[in-house]
């Protein structure tokens, strides 16, 4: 952790909606004029995506019917680790960008699905990651360590699948059999290595639907926000104005001293009470540093 080079993590799953978080805090990054190094967790893959579909075949080969994208095999753990230490000590690191469609490839005068060349952090005021291994801690690597705020995005299983579903279907062009494929073939690393790091979390934001979604597989519509609860959980709730917070956020309650209710609407509102302050507080560290 770093006073004069803050590091900021937000992990969770494919399809558990850390995308959205970022749009947030890159609003607060934009409104407090924040310059912020932004780092997709897709670009410590340890494989493109041919090479991908080259890794899984072999493991299915050997046995190994679980290898995926959750796996810390399949990324560069120990690099993430070294970005988020290096760039604590110094506000130095390398990093790369992965280039999912021919949109953000062409630029790069690549294919979809390769990554770019390594290079250097640009100069900022914090590093922002965003991805699945943002608070891993294993035998050999501990990412969670070297972050200032650590935030989990998760919702409750049989949404993230839902999520899943429609944006694999709509966006992507994936069947539901391929789908819930990949689904299986990834629990086993969502159970031992996604899982994990939201007990390392500073704060956790957890959607739970009003509806039934009991059969994720076949749900037409993605819950809406007016069909949601957040539950929002503080690892530390000391320095926490949960009474400001109850009173900017209506219809909310607190279920339990650390841990704070709100409407699926206000999630936005919710984390621009928050994590404002935080964020200030840690750009105030840095100059004093």
């Amino acid at each position: 952790m770093s006073a004069k080079h803050p590091v900021v993590a937000v992990t969770g799953s494919s399809g558990a909606g850390t995308s959205s978080v970022t749009k947030t805090f890159q609003y607060i990054f934009r409104r407090e004029q924040i310059a912020a190094a932004i780092v997709e967790g897709d670009s410590f893959h340890r494989y493109d995506r041919t090479e991908m579909k080259i890794a899984e075949a072999e493991a299915e080969q050997a046995g190994n019917n679980h290898f995926c994208h959750f796996s810390p095999e399949a990324n560069l753990l120990e690099e993430l680790e070294t970005l988020f230490r290096e760039y604590g000590t110094d506000g130095r690191g390398k990093v790369r960008k992965y280039l999912h469609d021919e949109e953000e490839a062409k630029p790069f005068d690549q294919k979809p699905g390769t990554f770019t060349p390594w290079d250097d952090v640009p100069k900022s005021d914090l590093l922002f990651y965003e991805g699945l291994h943002g608070a891993v801690a294993t035998d050999t690597v501990n990412i969670a360590r070297h972050a200032d705020l650590l935030i989990g995005v998760v919702p409750i299983i049989n949404l993230e699948w839902i999520q899943k579903v429609h944006r694999d279907k709509t966006e992507r062009g994936y069947s539901g059999e391929a789908i819930m494929n990949t689904i299986l073939r990834r629990m086993p690393d969502y159970v031992n290595c996604i899982c994990p790091q939201f007990s390392k979390t500073h704060v956790n934001f957890q959607r739970v639907p009003t509806v039934d979604t009991s059969n994720p597989f076949i749900a037409r519509f993605i819950p809406t926000a007016d069909e949601s609860f957040v539950v929002i959980r503080f690892r530390n709730p000391r320095g926490i104005d949960f009474p400001y917070l109850l009173s900017m956020l209506h219809d909310s309650f607190m279920s339990r001293p650390n841990i704070i209710v709100i409407p699926g609407g206000k999630m936005e509102l919710a984390m621009q009470l928050i994590f404002t302050p935080l964020i200030l507080r840690l750009m105030e560290a840095q100059r004093k540093a």
